[in-house]
């Protein structure tokens, strides 16, 4: 965890990073995803730095939109916009598969090692309640493990995806209020 880093919890869609050595204050905000929020996102998984880090293949833009017609489609899926300072700054969603309900979020790479994730991710947690809840994220992706192990997930296994790459699988039990 960066020294100082402090989230804090006001309401269930957002929370507020507080980085006391750089005088930094961050309001981040949770909202339902507009239509006018597509085209930023777009950009935001079309970052080959991004894309890799993830271990995500980007999608050109009409294989994007027509999966976020599917997404709006579904109702298991729970989905919001992440919102830095007012800005569009990425997305977090759960979702099902396989039978268990699973949260993935995108961050932006220009706002990467802010806090935004960890305070993303708090807030999304009381959105969905849903225990257990799993989590995915590439072997060589530390500062996504960071994020779940600081909002309380727990490594339960290593698998290698039809992809050829190595994920962690994490899980979080329990009372999201605890």
């Amino acid at each position: 965890m960066r020294r100082g880093l402090s989230i804090f919890r006001a309401r269930a869609d957002d929370a507020r990073v507080v980085l006391p050595e750089a005088n930094l204050v961050i309001d981040v905000t949770l909202r339902e995803t507009i239509d006018e929020d597509l085209p930023i996102l777009f950009r935001h998984q079309a970052d080959p730095v991004a894309s890799e880090m993830a271990a995500f293949p980007s999608r050109d833009e009409e294989a994007f939109f027509a999966h976020w017609d599917e997404i709006r489609a579904d109702e298991r899926v729970i989905n919001r916009t992440i919102l830095a300072g007012g800005s569009v700054v990425g997305g977090i969603a759960s979702f099902v598969i396989d039978g268990e309900r699973d949260v993935g979020y995108w961050i932006d790479r220009a706002e990467w090692g802010r806090g935004i994730a960890s305070a993303a991710l708090a807030a999304f947690l009381e959105v969905d309640a849903t225990r257990p809840i799993f989590a995915r994220v590439a072997a060589h992706n530390p500062r996504s493990r960071r994020v779940l192990e600081k909002a309380g997930f727990r490594l339960i296994d290593r698998v290698v995806a039809d992809d050829g790459v190595e994920e962690l699988v994490f899980r979080l039990d329990g009372d999201p209020s605890l």
